[in-house]
Formats: structure tokens, C-alpha cells, sequence
């Protein structure tokens, strides 16, 4: 759980190629919906680009959870993984400049609940099914009637970036030398690299050792 008064975060799941393509190009990418796994999102995201008659539909998501075990095995499995963790109030003053870019929180709805619910154009974008409500997605997306392309690069501060969380699968000894290695990234001598402890937590270990 966040401390009191700490800045909002969000959270990219993603691997460390992409995270090292970031560092050093300072930009994020916005990509076609069309390949995602989940059907059901990227049905409402294609008939959302229809009934508007867009030419583009790009999106990019992020979390606003906590680090769980469901992010970093479904999004960022395997000991390549990382976790970007943005200052989200930076992050989205640095995506408000690129026009015709809008940002949101889903909506998680049960079957039921949909079903009662008049959609509108504009909201499918940012539902979901309520199995999905543990990853609290946050999503920003871009729309044009005009332009075709199939990706775009929005252009991002490296101080949006508060800290790196590098797999919990990495093994402890690769981890200070990627650590280096991202740090050697101009603009990134000091940016917070650590790798994550949630699968094994030498603190968490010793609270079975005290008990009685």
C-alpha cells in the first residue's frame, strides 16, 4: 500500500529491450489494439474505431496496482522482465502534449451489469469485464480520423520515471550488472534500479522463523 501523501503511480509491465528502447529514445509507444489477448477488449476498442470512422486507434496500458504476482507473470514473465514505474502526474502532463491523445481508468463491469447499461460510443473504450478488475488498467489512447499509422511514440521526461523493478525470476546475480548497465543509459546515473523480492523476501522468510 502507497504512504500517505506519496505521488500516484502507475505501472508498465513490459521487458527489458523495451525498457532500454525507452531510456534512450525518451519515448513510450502507443500500438494497434488488433493483437491484444483479451477479444472482448479489442472488439469494443475495433467497433469504437468504426462507429467513429477512424482512421487510427492506438493504445498503450498501465496499471495503477501495486506490484502482484498476476502483473509480473501475465505482462512481464520470465527474467527479462521489468516494471517501469512512472510518476503519473509527469507522465500525463508529458502525454497531454501530443494531440488527440486521451487518457483514462477503466470501467469493470459484470455481465450483468452491462447488460442493464445503455453504452455509449465514447465509453467503450475504457470497460472491461469485471474479471479483469485486479489489474486496474490505466489507458491512453489515440484517436484519428486522418491519419493511418500503426504505431506512435510519445515523447516522455526521464524524471517521469520514478524508479525500475527488474524481475523477481532474475537471478540475484545479473541483477547489480543490469542494474549498471541501465545506470550507463545517458540521463539514468541515477535513476532507482532494484530487483523485486515479491517471489522470495528475505524479511517476509524471517516472520515464519519467529513464530511460536
Amino acid at each position: 500500500m502507497a504512504a500517505p501523501n506519496a505521488p500516484a503511480q502507475l505501472r508498465r509491465y513490459t521487458d527489458l529491450p523495451a525498457l532500454l528502447h525507452i531510456l534512450t529514445a525518451r519515448h513510450i509507444t502507443l500500438l494497434d489494439p488488433k493483437t491484444w489477448d483479451d477479444k472482448n477488449d479489442s472488439h469494443f476498442m475495433a467497433v469504437y474505431k468504426e462507429r467513429k470512422k477512424l482512421k487510427s486507434l492506438l493504445a498503450l496500458c498501465f496499471s495503477e496496482a501495486s506490484e502482484t504476482y498476476h502483473h509480473w507473470r501475465v505482462f512481464s514473465g520470465g527474467p527479462a522482465g521489468v516494471c517501469i514505474v512512472f510518476d503519473k502526474n509527469r507522465l500525463l502532463e508529458d502525454i497531454a502534449q501530443v494531440p488527440h491523445v486521451s487518457m483514462g481508468s477503466m470501467d469493470y463491469l459484470t455481465m450483468s451489469e452491462a447488460r442493464r447499461k445503455a453504452f455509449k460510443v465514447d465509453e467503450l473504450p475504457f470497460v472491461k469485464r469485471y474479471a479483469y478488475k485486479p489489474e486496474r488498467e490505466f489507458r491512453a489512447l489515440y484517436a484519428s480520423p486522418v491519419e493511418e499509422i500503426f504505431w506512435l511514440d510519445l515523447p516522455i521526461r526521464l524524471s517521469s520515471i520514478s524508479r525500475i523493478s527488474l524481475s523477481p525470476w532474475m537471478h540475484t546475480s545479473l541483477s547489480k550488472s543490469t542494474a549498471s548497465t541501465i545506470r550507463a543509459i545517458n540521463g539514468c546515473e541515477k535513476l532507482r534500479v532494484s530487483r523485486s523480492t515479491l517471489i522470495s523476501n528475505e524479511q517476509w522468510k524471517k516472520l515464519a522463523n519467529s513464530a511460536f
